[in-house]
């Protein structure tokens, strides 16, 4: 089985969500039953939107160095 390119990829599992923002698995389940990253369920399975992913990952504040 071959699997596309990753620019062809809309919508990932929550485990593949949560790799990408380096997450645990419970806090992008959190995330999605707060409402703070969009995902829909199929069945049993949530997916995120790949852009939805990016765009939150984007807007997380990043920790600045000490001095």
């Amino acid at each position: 089985m071959t699997h596309p390119p990753a620019d062809d990829i809309r919508f990932l599992t929550i485990a593949d969500a949560a790799a990408l923002l380096r997450l645990t698995k419970l806090t992008v389940y959190r995330l999605v039953h707060s409402g703070d990253l969009p995902a829909i369920r199929t069945g049993k399975a949530w997916y995120v939107p790949r852009d939805a992913a990016l765009d939150y990952l984007h807007t997380l504040d990043v920790a600045q160095p000490r001095d």
